[in-house]
């Protein structure tokens, strides 16, 4: 065995050893956890993360808090979470994608998004999945055999999004038993949440829904429909009654963003039962994309500076993905951490980028990593060293058009394909606006001294 693997092998141990540790008495044993951990690992391994978890037990702050209620859950379901997430897809997973990555010259993804259906039972204002039309379907093989070529390259966590995802229940619950060494999640409007599939969940164990939430309910409702946010309501009493992990996700706008950043949002998610909760900052994506809810720079900030501070005291994991850039070190898309198969199999490098050059149905996941406009991700990356301005579509639309052109990517909307010149034309003014003020606030972030901003990863 190869020190390598030696190191892995140890450090599995390690964490398995402290978790069994702390299942019999969490509120007891997660004080002494760092203890046990520093008796099976070296003095010089994994320090900077060590002392940080050492400082969430000490100060039993939001973190600690957070930790207490992953205790609370059914035993099957965490037991599952902590084995495919923390294990299969963040350690033994990493450590086959970094293998991968070395060889190929290329990269490989921590997660894969990919669309079971475009199909929805609601048509959202400004959901660009609406964009790829209502009838496209990944078959229950093509699924399958997407995740067992990820696994090969080390990659464990699948990601669902649509369409709702959950139009498909039924074939999402058996690749969950075909694959238990994966944790799933899917983006879901909740609505078709009910008893029947809480028990399926109970029963399969590793599938963790995310629902939309767009505020409360009448900044949720504008854009989902009237009654939509008691469904969501309903759905996550459901969820907590069976003590399943879930989350929320939700997409910021002009029009909600106060609503989501609120205090009173991130005590109504953590009081509800939610875990984490995902922000997305608003996409003008598809010919009819309503450009109005771009948030200003003045709303973006505010977003920017709330979820950091709530982040901070709050029993809720949160991450920002537009603002967060800066803790991944840029852009994660074209492969670098995740990409995005839609439900008619075009290979994308992201969620809202709805440009390719490959299709699943006629090459490999590697073969798409390799493709023109993934390579120029994986060269190109980061688009701006400002960690703020992280996105070649958003804040660098001229990055995006001349990735686009020189790769020959074309358009993956079947419904109504959107040129890359006109996508490009409607982010150039955003980001024009935004980079005045993200340069203040990186410049600031630089001045302060407590870290440096390129470094936070």
């Amino acid at each position: 065995m190869g020190i390598s693997r030696t190191k892995e092998a140890m450090r599995n141990f390690a964490i398995h050893q402290a978790l069994k540790y702390v299942e019999g008495n969490p509120d007891e044993n997660i004080p002494k956890l760092m203890a046990l951990v520093d008796r099976f690992v070296p003095e010089d391994w994994y320090v900077s993360q060590r002392a940080a978890l050492r400082e969430v037990i000490e100060k039993k702050n939001n973190w600690y808090q957070l930790a207490l209620k992953i205790y609370e859950l059914d035993a099957g379901a965490r037991r599952a979470f902590f084995q495919n997430f923390l294990f299969n897809a963040s350690l033994k997973g990493s450590a086959t994608q970094e293998e991968w990555k070395a060889r190929e010259g290329c990269n490989i993804p921590w997660a894969i998004l990919l669309d079971p259906t475009s199909a929805c039972n609601m048509h959202c204002t400004g959901c660009w999945a609406a964009e790829y039309g209502h009838t496209l379907n990944l078959s229950l093989e093509t699924i399958d055999s997407i995740i067992r070529q990820g696994k090969e390259m080390g990659t464990y966590m699948y990601i669902y999004t649509g369409g709702e995802p959950l139009v498909r229940k039924d074939d999402l619950m058996r690749l969950c038993q075909m694959h238990p060494d994966c944790e799933f999640l899917a983006f879901t409007n909740g609505t078709l949440i009910d008893e029947a599939l809480c028990r399926e969940l109970l029963r399969v164990k590793n599938f963790v829904p995310a629902i939309s939430l767009e505020g409360f309910e009448e900044a949720n409702d504008s854009r989902r429909g009237a009654g939509v946010y008691r469904k969501v309501e309903g759905a996550m009493r459901l969820l907590r009654e069976h003590r399943l992990p879930f989350g929320i996700s939700t997409c910021y706008t002009s029009a909600n963003y106060a609503d989501i950043s609120s205090e009173a949002f991130f005590d109504y998610m953590i009081d509800a039962g939610a875990l984490f909760c995902w922000f997305f900052h608003y996409m003008p994506v598809g010919n009819n994309a309503a450009v109005e809810l771009l948030p200003t720079p003045e709303q973006r900030e505010t977003v920017y500076r709330r979820i950091r501070e709530y982040r901070s005291t709050k029993a809720i994991f949160s991450m920002d993905f537009q603002n967060d850039a800066e803790y991944v070190h840029g852009c994660v898309a074209g492969g670098q951490s995740y990409l995005h198969i839609n439900a008619k199999g075009d290979m994308e490098p992201c969620v809202f980028i709805h440009y390719s050059n490959c299709n699943i149905h006629d090459c490999t996941l590697l073969d798409a990593l390799k493709s023109p406009l993934f390579m120029a991700y994986h060269d190109n990356r980061p688009f701006n060293e400002n960690m703020l301005r992280p996105c070649p579509m958003l804040e660098n639309p001229e990055k995006l058009r001349a990735m686009v052109k020189a790769t020959g990517a074309v358009s993956t909307d079947c419904e109504s394909p959107e040129p890359v010149d006109r996508l490009c034309d409607k982010t150039t003014p955003y980001a024009e606006r935004w980079a005045p003020k993200a340069d203040a606030l990186w410049a600031g972030c630089a001045a302060c001294g407590a870290c440096s901003p390129g470094e936070k990863r």
